[in-house]
């Protein structure tokens, strides 16, 4: 991905995707026909935890902006990470009809101070039930943001920044 690149897509309520701009469809891999009305998790790479999605949407539920890393899966089994802004989208009416979300390039720096919590968080969620696993995962992401004194959203712009 280069420095100036933006991936850009759109989903309805439910997560499918409704749109996909080009850069995404390139980093992905996968053709506009294989991605429209498809889960966004079609690009979910397996080193990522469920718990990090499940505060994704806990977040943009209640009409929050998301901001945080996540690496990606392409159709070839390749991965990418990115620094992504998800935002509700408003209908005409001011009703939410679904979301938005920009991708950027985060620095090696960003990339190297969140894959260690990450891989904690995966591993509890390993050591843990299918269902029990993504709240445990978010317990210990609290509990590592408390220790820290910060937010999920600073501590994403901090490294971002970095």
């Amino acid at each position: 991905m280069a420095d100036n690149d933006f991936i850009v897509s759109k989903t309805d309520l439910k997560g499918r995707i409704t749109y996909a701009n080009r850069i995404f469809m390139q980093m992905a891999q996968y053709p506009e026909a294989e991605l429209l009305n498809v889960q966004h998790n079609i690009i979910r790479h397996p080193d990522m935890p469920r718990g990090v999605f499940r505060f994704l949407w806990d977040t943009i539920k209640q009409n929050q902006e998301f901001f945080g890393f996540v690496k990606n899966m392409a159709a070839n089994g390749d991965y990418y990470w990115v620094f992504a802004n998800v935002t509700p989208d408003y209908g005409s009416d001011g009703q939410v009809k679904g979301y938005y979300s920009v991708r950027r390039k985060p620095s090696a720096a960003a990339i190297q101070a969140v894959t260690p919590l990450y891989r904690e968080m995966l591993a509890i969620e390993k050591r843990s039930s299918a269902k029990e696993g993504p709240d445990k995962s978010i317990a210990y992401l609290k509990q590592f943001l408390a220790d820290n004194n910060t937010s999920y959203q600073d501590l994403a712009f901090n490294l971002y920044k970095s």
